[in-house]
Order: C-alpha cells, then structure tokens, then sequence
C-alpha cells in the first residue's frame, strides 16, 4: 500500500512539473506577443482610425491561434510559388522580392486568401515569362468564393491573354475585365461545385449561399508596368520615391459614381453602420453576391502605370489592414523595413532563411509589422497584407 501511494504521489509531481514548465512556456510566448504588438505600435505610432464592418451583425470571436489570431507569431512561408517554377522550368530571378502574411484576427472565421505566381505566364509568347501575378482576395459571408478566385483568377488571365507578344493598355484592361467576368460567372453557375470543392460551411439549399462574395484586388508585374485590376475594398498602393500613389480606388456604396449607377439599375443605397447596397453589403463591387445583381457588379477597375527607377514597394491588402492604417503610414513601415531599420520579428530560433528561397526576409517582416498593426489598432477582420519589393538591385 505504501509502495502504491508514494508512486501516485510521485506522479502527482510529476504532473505538477509537466503542468508548471507548460505555464511558463505559454507565459513567456504571451509575453513575447505582447512585446511584438507594443513594437508594431512604437514603430508606426498615430492613433487609431474608426472600425469599419464589412457586414451587419457580423460577431467578431477571439481566434483561437493566439493573440489576435496570429499563428504561434510565425512568419507566412511561401513555398508554392517555387515549386509552379520548377515544375514549368522557369528561371525565377526577374521576380520581385515579395513577403506576405495572412491572418484570421479576431474574427471566427478567415476569409481572406492570397495568390501569388511568380512568371505565371510562362508558356506564352514573348516576355510574358516575366509576367508575375500578385492577389489578394477578402471573402465575406463565407470562403468558397474568395478561395475559388485564389485557385483560378490568376489561370483565366493567362487565357485571356492568349499569347500576345506585346499587351497593349487596351488589351490589359480587357483581358482582366474579361477574366473578372468570366471568374463570377463560374462562382455562381457553379456555385454548389465550388461549395463542396471548398469544404463549405454553408448549407447547399440555403439562400445565405447567394450572399456570398470575394474582394479582388490583383496586381501584373512586368518589366516596365505595374497593372492593377481592383474589384471592392481591398486595394493597392504604390510607394515612389518618398511618395504614395493609391492605384485602386475602394468601391463604396457612397462614392458619388458608384452610388449614381446603383440607382441607375434600380437599387438602393441604405445607410446601416455605414453605407451599404440594399443595406446589406457595404461595397459596390464583388464577385459573387448574385442576390445583389445588378447593382453590386464584378467589373473591375483597371489602372497601368509605368515602373521607374524611383519604385520602392508596393503594397497589397484587405481592407482589415486599411481600415486600420492609413496609405502613408503603411508604405513608411514598408520602407523602414526595406531599409533594415526594424529590428526582425522572426520568433527565437527561427532562421531568416525559412522564408522561402525565392521570398525576401524584408518583405516579410514589413507583411508582418502591418498586420500586427492592425491588431494594434483594434482591428475586428481578417488582415491579409502583400508586399513587393520594387527597388533595383544593383
């Protein structure tokens, strides 16, 4: 009997010490969010913009990952991009260096995704191997059509444009409105395939499938051009020696030419915590969302700007992060950690060269610094932030 009880005590302290050292463990990675949180806040310092919700009645839940819903605070790894290069045979350094971090915050669920193919278009004509496809995608209602985007938007412009040696402006902007159009009709003609494709969480015969959607804001980078095709309120911004020149527009149920061609098909502008398209979806343009056409269009805006010498990043996002941190704000972190003036946020013992043969640990600590921000600032959505590095390397 005495044998017996020393050996269960023995387990008790046993237990004890076990429970005690993962205690301290999950202390020291609490503490350690804190202080990457505080240095997000000191770096980029201002105050906290208002809270805008994308949907009425939205909860917002603590993720379960961790503060703010960062994964174990580790950096976004990029691997895929390396082996679509390998696997088509293309030499991957006239890519721009590029990081980028995604994650879930404080919502329930993440509805964001992100794409990136560097020289997606490969096997056309011409220099079109040094096309590079940048994306974000924020979802709203549920995934299936932000992750629908992410798996084919970027395969439909490679179709559309049809080995063409040379793109004009003109054809750019129709390639991409043609892709655009052609990726909401396959979402929503096809929308049960997509659902159980995704793993969905919705209910096949529920009328909540309809309200459905995708952000899409999807940047072309070649050689000599910066193409940025946006449809919603995710939105690109491009930081040019010392300045900051927005190349997308958000498109809200507010602006005065959206608001004049909603009202032109019939719809109304409602305002319910904010400015909403029949009070319920607070942008004009999405993909998907097929109970809101034709008000809410997926036609996107296009905008072609040429690259110079004094590009230093540009920088792709949800509105998770905008809603949160200004264009100026956002693009003068960017540049600080380009410049290497922020000290790395990469966990102990992680090395800098995890982030992917062909990512840049720069880029990645700027993703991250912004996204950490955002949840500095209070930021209730899903944070999904590209940056590319646009500088010359010498």
């Amino acid at each position: 009997m005495e044998k017996t009880v020393s050996g269960d005590v023995m387990n008790d302290t046993s237990n004890t010490s076990s429970k005690q050292s993962s205690c301290k463990r999950n202390a020291r990675a609490s503490r350690r969010r804190k202080l990457e949180l505080g240095r997000a806040k000191d770096v980029a310092g201002g105050e906290e913009d208002s809270n805008g919700f994308k949907r009425r009645k939205m909860q917002m839940f603590q993720d379960g990952k961790g503060e703010g819903g960062v994964e174990n605070g580790e950096l976004s790894q990029k691997t895929e991009a390396k082996l679509e290069e390998e696997k088509d045979g293309v030499s991957p350094d006239k890519c721009p260096k590029f990081g980028l971090a995604s994650i879930c915050g404080r919502r329930r669920d993440m509805e964001d995704f992100v794409a990136v193919h560097p020289s997606f278009c490969s096997k056309v004509k011409g220099d079109a191997s040094e096309f590079h496809f940048f994306a974000v995608y924020d979802g709203h209602g549920c995934s299936h059509v932000a992750k629908r985007c992410k798996e084919r938007l970027h395969e439909l412009v490679k179709e559309e444009l049809g080995g063409k040696e040379v793109v004009e402006s003109v054809e750019w902007k129709e390639a991409l409105e043609k892709s655009f159009g052609r990726m909401d009709e396959e979402v929503i003609t096809c929308k049960e395939a997509v659902m159980l494709a995704a793993g969905c969480r919705c209910l096949l015969p529920s009328p909540e499938s309809d309200a459905v959607g995708s952000t899409a804001v999807v940047a072309l980078v070649t050689p000599d051009k910066i193409v940025v095709a946006n449809c919603g309120d995710s939105r690109a911004v491009l930081a040019r020696q010392g300045k900051i020149i927005p190349l997308s527009v958000d498109h809200k149920p507010d602006r005065p030419d959206e608001l004049s061609r909603i009202q032109a098909a019939g719809g109304r502008v409602i305002y319910w915590d904010g400015a909403r398209v029949l009070g319920v979806l607070a942008m004009s343009r999405a993909i998907g969302d097929s109970y809101l056409k034709p008000y809410v269009i997926s036609q996107p805006e296009v905008t072609i700007i040429d690259r110079t010498a004094e590009d230093e990043c540009l920088i792709l996002a949800s509105d998770g992060l905008w809603d949160m941190v200004s264009n100026q704000t956002a693009c003068g972190v960017a540049r600080m950690c380009l410049d290497g003036k922020v000290a790395s946020m990469t966990p102990p013992g992680k090395s800098s060269g995890q982030v992917g043969e062909y990512d840049d640990q720069a880029c990645a600590e700027a993703s991250l610094l912004l996204t950490k921000l955002a949840l500095v600032r209070k930021s209730c959505d899903n944070v999904s932030v590209v940056v590319i590095n646009l500088r010359k390397e010498t």
